[in-house]
C-alpha cells in the first residue's frame, strides 16, 4: 500500500500530520500532485466544527494548483501538466444543473469539504474539473483562481456599472479581490471597511479608500463623503450584525445590496428600511465554470495585483501554524499551503 503525508482535520481545532494511503485513479480521474493550497474562511469553519457537511478525517482545501502525476481516460490533458483545480462537484440532474447553472446545484459538493482535497500530497480529482495552468503562472499565484473566481461572479451577479461608487464591508481576501474585480469593471471610489489595521494596510496599497471601523463610524463616513447619498453597490463580506446593518444605511435609495459573506448567526434585518427606498437584495454563491475560466485568464494577463494578499507561505508540516495564523486576522490574509 502507497503512503502518502496529509493534514487532516480530526476533531474541532484538531489537524494531525498523518500517513494515510494515497489514493487511486478510476477512469475518468486524475491523480494530482499538490503544489501550492491556500487556507480560506470556510476551512476555519470546519477548524471550528461548525460546517455542517465536512466530516472527520478530512484534509481540507478546496483551493489548489498541482500537476497531473496519472490520468485515466480520454482528455487533452497529459502526465506533468500543470493544473488548477475548480473543486465544485455537481449533479447533473436538479433542475439548477439541467438550466446550465451548475453552482447552484440542490446537492453541490466541494473538493476539500465533501471528501479529500489540497491539503495533502496527492488528490484524485475528475477530469472535467481541470484547468490548465498557463506557463507563466506561479504555483502560489495559480492557486488563488478559486477565491478570484468567486471575485469575478459576485461583481457579475451584481448590477455594477462604470463609474459607480462601492463600498465593501470587510477587508479580508475575498473582499480585497472584489475591490481589484470592481476596479477592474469601472468601479469609480472603492470604499472598504475592517476592524483590522493590517488588513486595511494592504487595502490602502492596493488603491483603497480604507476605513476603520474601530475608530469611526462606518455610516457616517460614508454619507459624509457621498454628500448624504450612499454608495450605488454594497458587498457585503465580513458576516457580522454589524455589517448587516451598516450595509442598508450607507447604500443610496435605489441601491444594490450583494450578500457575499455565509453568516454564521442570522442576522436581523430592518426590511421597512428598504422598502422605502426599493434597495435590491442579491446574493452569491461560489461561481459558475466561466467564472473559473475567467479567473485564470485574469490572473494570466496580469491584470490583478494579487501579491499582498498572500500573507504566508507553509509547508505542509506547518499547517497547524497556519490556522493559527488565520485565526488572527492582525497578522493574515491568504495562507498558502505547500505540500
Amino acid at each position: 500500500m502507497l503512503l502518502m503525508k496529509a493534514g487532516q482535520y480530526l476533531a474541532e481545532k484538531n489537524i494531525s500530520i498523518n500517513e494515510i494511503q494515497k489514493p487511486t485513479v478510476q477512469s475518468g480521474e486524475a491523480l494530482i500532485k499538490v503544489l501550492c493550497a491556500g487556507l480560506c474562511g470556510t476551512d476555519m469553519m470546519i477548524y471550528f466544527g461548525k460546517h455542517p457537511r465536512a466530516k472527520a478525517p478530512l484534509a481540507m482545501g478546496h483551493e489548489f494548483s498541482g500537476v497531473i502525476e496519472e490520468i485515466s481516460g480520454d482528455s487533452l490533458f497529459k502526465i506533468g501538466d500543470r493544473v488548477v483545480v475548480e473543486p465544485t462537484i455537481s449533479c447533473g440532474n436538479c433542475s439548477a444543473c439541467i438550466s446550465g447553472q451548475n453552482h447552484v446545484c440542490e446537492s453541490l459538493q466541494l473538493i476539500g469539504i465533501d471528501m479529500d482535497g489540497g491539503f495533502a500530497e496527492y488528490v484524485v480529482v475528475p477530469i472535467d474539473r481541470l484547468h490548465k495552468t498557463p506557463d507563466h503562472l506561479s504555483d502560489s499565484i495559480a492557486s488563488l483562481a478559486e477565491p478570484v473566481a468567486v471575485a469575478v461572479h459576485t461583481v457579475r451577479k451584481s448590477k455594477l456599472k462604470i463609474g459607480q461608487d462601492i463600498a465593501i464591508l470587510g477587508a479580508g481576501p475575498i473582499g480585497l479581490l472584489i475591490g481589484l474585480i470592481a476596479k477592474l469593471n469601472g468601479a469609480n471610489t472603492i470604499f472598504i471597511s475592517d476592524i483590522s489595521p493590517y488588513r486595511l494596510k494592504v487595502a490602502k496599497e492596493l488603491g483603497f479608500h480604507v476605513l476603520d471601523a474601530n475608530r469611526i463610524s462606518i455610516t457616517e463616513e460614508i454619507l459624509n463623503r457621498t454628500n448624504e447619498r450612499g454608495v450605488d453597490v454594497v458587498f457585503e463580506v465580513a458576516g457580522t450584525q454589524t455589517t448587516a446593518e451598516q450595509m442598508i444605511d450607507i447604500i443610496k435609495t435605489q441601491g444594490e445590496i450583494v450578500v457575499v459573506s455565509v453568516f454564521k448567526q442570522p442576522p436581523t434585518l430592518n426590511l421597512a428600511k428598504m422598502h422605502y427606498r426599493e434597495i435590491s437584495l442579491t446574493t452569491t454563491r461560489c461561481y459558475s465554470s466561466d467564472d473559473f475560466k475567467t479567473a485564470i485568464d485574469l490572473l494570466a494577463q496580469g491584470n490583478l495585483h494579487v501579491s499582498p494578499i498572500i500573507s504566508h507561505e507553509l509547508s505542509l508540516d506547518e499547517i497547524n501554524k497556519g490556522f493559527l495564523l488565520m485565526e488572527n486576522p492582525e497578522t493574515s490574509l491568504k495562507v498558502l499551503i505547500k505540500p
